[in-house]
């Protein structure tokens, strides 16, 4: 069965997607916990971002790097990175801009205007 990041990625469940090459994909996170928190994720279904192939988990970071130094130009914000691999069984990489009034771990509930002006203002392709 496929993960809901993998339907995502064939666009069997809409997304904000902000970034997409050959291995990688990049979208808001729909519940999140920072404005313009983005999830970078491999194209190929793997569980860990550790179990990658080595190609992949450089595709994956390599993606990271590019997206986390864009969000922090745009938003004028540090980003945070995290590895949490627990809540969806697929490889994913959490950016999160954060500031000073950064709060930790609490779900923001943007609504569909914000999450598209989001979207327009990070998109990279």
């Amino acid at each position: 069965m496929s993960s809901v990041f993998t339907k995502i990625i064939q666009g069997e469940i809409p997304c904000y997607k902000i970034y997409e090459d050959d291995r990688t994909f990049a979208f808001l996170d729909i519940a999140p916990e920072a404005p313009g928190h983005t999830l970078v994720v491999p194209k190929v279904e793997v569980d860990k971002v550790y179990d990658l192939s080595d190609e992949d988990y450089t595709a994956v970071m390599a993606t990271v790097k590019k997206l986390a130094r864009h969000l922090e130009d745009v938003l004028s914000e540090r980003t945070m990175i995290k590895v949490v691999g627990i809540d969806v069984p697929h490889a994913h990489v959490h950016l999160l801009p954060i500031n000073e009034n950064w709060a930790g771990e609490r779900h923001l509930k943007p609504t569909e205007d914000e999450m598209r002006a989001m979207q327009a203002k990070l998109q990279l392709n």
